[in-house]
C-alpha cells in the first residue's frame, strides 16, 4: 500500500505518517513535506523517484505526470486499467493526503502584490486531489488533518478505509478545490475587473429550529474572516438558543450601536429602535433608552457599545427582554443576569473596522449586494437653509437623531430630545403617517413624564401643548415631497429638522419652515433602510 503526503498545512501530518509507516506502508512525498518527514526519520520516496523526472520551474511541475495520476485514477476492479499500469511500470497510489498552497491567506496580507498571489496558486495539488477523489471507490483522500484518526483507526481495524468513508472524503475533498478555485475566481476577476459571476463561501454557524416561522426550515452561515459587530463570531454567555428572527434583530441592534462614540443604548424590536438614548455613562443611557419607550421594550432585544457593569444589570434584570449585548459585562453584573436563565446574554466585539462588509439580500431566483451603509455625515449649522439657525444642543440632538433615523424602517421619522428617542414612525406607505405616529408617540412619552413627575393623571394632560413646550427635533431619512410634515411639526413645536433634501419642492418645506420658524438642514445624503 503506497500514500502520498504533500501537504502546506502540515498539522499532525508526522504522526500520521508515522503510523502509516507503522502499518507497512510505502510514503511517497514533495519538497518540503518530504524534508519534514526524512528528519523525523521516516522512509520517504520522492515522486520524483517515481517519475523519473526532476521538479521543474521551480516546483511549478512536480506531481503532473501518469505515473501519479495513472496510479490515482487506475479503476482496480477494470482489468485492462491494471494490465496498462503494469505495461507502463506504474504502481497504484491506495492514499493521498493532500492540502494547498495558503492562497486565501497570501491575499489577506496587507500589500499583497498580485505576483506573490498567483505564485501561491496550487496546480498539482488540486489536480491529485480530484484524481484521488474520482477514484475514491479505491483511492482514500484526505485533505484535512482533523480525519487523520479515523482514517488511521479504519486502516487499524481492516487493513482500509471502508467505502462510506472514501465516499465521503472524496466530497470534503472536492468542496476543499472548489472553495481554494472560488478564492482564485473571485481574486482574480477583482483584478481583471469582471463582475459578472459572484462566489460565495460561507461555513456553517449552526441549524436553527425554523426560521421567521415554524413552517420554515433555517440555518446561520457565518462569513470565513470575523468581522466587528457580528453575531456570527459573538460569544453566547447564557440563555437559550439563538432563532432566525433573534439573529435579525440583533444584527440590526449592532448596526444602531456602531453609530456612536458616546455610551449608547438602544432597545429594538421587530428590527426598529423603540428607545435609544446616549448619555454621560451607560447607565443613564440605559435609563433613557427605557423611558423612551417601556412598553414596546418587552420581549425586546437590548445592545450597549459599554461595559454592562452592576447597576445597568439591576435595572435590566426585572425587564422581559430576549437578548442583552455589550464588549463587556462585568463579573458581578453577568452573575445576576444569568440568574434569568433564558435571557441570551451576547459578548460582542466593537472594535471599529473601516472596511465596509458586502451585503446580500436574497430574491426570487436572485441576489441583491451592496456595501453597508456605514458613513454618515455629521449634522452642522452650515447645512441649515432656513432663516432660524439651530442652537448646540439643536445640533446635537439632530446628529443624533439622524444617526437614529437611519436605522428606521422606510418611511422612517424619528422624534428627539436631549439625545434621547421619544418618538418613532417606521414602514408606513407615506411620510406623513409616519410623522404622525412619531409626533403622537413623543407627545405621549411626554406627558407620561410629566404626570409622573406632577401625579396629574396622564389622560387629563392636553399632550400636544406639552410637546410644544420641550423644543423638539424631528429626522426624516427620505426628503419631504409636500410641506405637510413641516406643517405637523410646527404644531407640534419642533425647533429643528434635518432631511436628506433632494425633493423639486424642497423650497416649499423650506418656506414652511421659515413661516413656522423652524430651522431646517439638508444632509445632502440619503440612508432609506428597506
Amino acid at each position: 500500500m503506497r500514500a502520498l503526503i504533500s501537504v502546506s498545512d502540515k498539522t499532525g501530518v508526522v504522526a500520521f505518517a508515522e503510523a502509516l509507516v507503522s502499518l507497512g506502508w510505502e510514503l511517497l512525498s514533495t519538497s518540503g513535506t518530504m524534508k519534514l518527514l526524512k528528519e523525523a526519520g521516516l522512509p520517504v520516496t520522492s515522486v520524483s523517484e517515481v517519475t523519473g523526472f526532476p521538479e521543474i520551474c521551480d516546483g511549478r511541475v512536480k506531481t503532473l505526470h501518469p505515473k501519479i495520476h495513472g496510479a490515482l485514477l487506475a479503476r482496480r476492479d477494470m482489468p485492462d486499467h491494471l494490465r496498462q499500469l503494469a505495461d507502463n511500470g506504474i504502481q497504484t497510489i491506495d492514499l493521498v493526503c493532500v492540502n494547498l498552497y495558503p492562497f486565501r491567506e497570501t491575499i489577506a496580507k496587507p500589500g499583497v502584490t498580485m505576483e506573490d498571489a498567483v505564485e501561491h496558486i496550487d496546480i498539482g495539488g488540486p489536480s491529485m486531489l480530484r484524481s484521488a477523489a474520482k477514484n475514491w471507490a479505491s483511492v482514500t483522500v484526505v485533505v484535512h488533518p482533523e480525519d487523520y484518526p479515523a482514517v488511521l483507526d479504519e486502516i487499524r481495524a481492516t487493513g482500509e478505509t471502508s467505502p462510506e468513508t472514501r465516499l465521503r472524503l472524496s466530497a470534503k475533498a472536492y468542496t476543499h478545490t472548489a472553495q481554494y478555485d472560488a478564492a482564485i475566481a473571485t481574486y482574480m476577476r477583482a483584478q481583471a475587473g469582471l463582475p459578472e459571476k459572484l462566489f460565495l463561501e460561507y461555513d456553517i454557524c449552526q441549524p436553527l429550529r425554523y426560521g421567521e416561522n415554524p413552517h420554515q426550515e433555517a440555518k446561520f452561515y457565518k462569513t470565513l474572516k470575523p468581522v466587528p459587530y457580528s453575531l456570527a463570531a459573538a460569544e453566547q454567555l447564557n440563555g437559550k438558543e439563538l432563532s432566525y428572527n433573534n439573529i435579525q434583530d440583533a444584527n440590526a441592534a449592532l448596526n444602531i450601536v456602531r453609530e456612536f462614540d458616546k455610551p449608547f443604548a438602544v432597545g429594538l424590536k421587530h428590527m426598529n429602535p423603540c428607545g435609544a438614548a446616549v448619555g454621560q455613562d451607560i447607565v443613564e443611557a440605559w435609563k433613557k433608552a427605557y423611558e423612551a419607550d417601556k412598553t414596546s421594550i418587552f420581549g425586546g432585544i437590548v445592545a450597549f457599545n459599554r461595559e454592562v457593569n452592576l447597576e445597568t444589570a439591576r435595572l435590566l434584570k426585572p425587564i422581559f427582554l430576549e437578548i442583552v449585548m455589550a464588549p463587556s459585562f462585568a463579573p458581578d453584573a453577568l452573575e445576576l443576569l444569568r440568574t434569568k436563565k433564558n435571557l441570551r446574554i451576547l459578548r460582542v466585539n466593537m472594535e471599529e473596522d473601516s472596511e465596509a462588509c458586502t451585503q446580500f439580500v436574497s430574491i426570487n431566483g436572485g441576489l441583491l449586494a451592496q456595501d453597508q451603509d456605514l458613513a454618515t455625515k455629521r449634522v452642522t449649522e452650515d447645512l441649515c437653509v432656513t432663516k432660524a439657525r439651530p442652537s448646540a444642543d439643536l445640533l446635537a440632538d439632530l446628529d443624533f437623531g439622524w444617526r437614529i433615523v437611519k436605522h428606521v424602517k422606510s418611511n422612517a421619522i424619528v422624534v428627539v430630545k436631549n439625545g434621547m428617542t421619544y418618538g418613532v414612525g417606521a414602514g408606513q406607505m407615506n411620510r406623513i403617517g409616519s410623522a404622525e405616529i412619531a409626533l403622537r408617540e413623543a407627545a405621549h412619552t411626554l406627558s407620561e413624564a410629566e404626570a409622573s413627575a406632577t401625579g396629574i393623571p396622564v389622560e387629563t394632560l392636553d399632550e400636544k401643548e406639552i410637546a410644544r413646550k420641550a423644543g423638539l427635533v424631528l429626522a426624516s431619512d427620505g426628503f419631504f415631497p409636500f410641506d405637510d410634515c413641516v406643517a405637523l411639526a410646527a404644531d407640534y413645536g419642533v425647533k429643528a429638522i434635518v432631511q436628506p433634501g433632494g425633493s423639486v419642492r424642497d423650497e416649499d418645506s423650506i418656506k414652511k419652515a421659515d413661516e413656522t420658524g423652524i430651522a431646517m438642514l439638508l444632509a445632502g445624503e440619503r440612508h432609506f433602510k428597506h
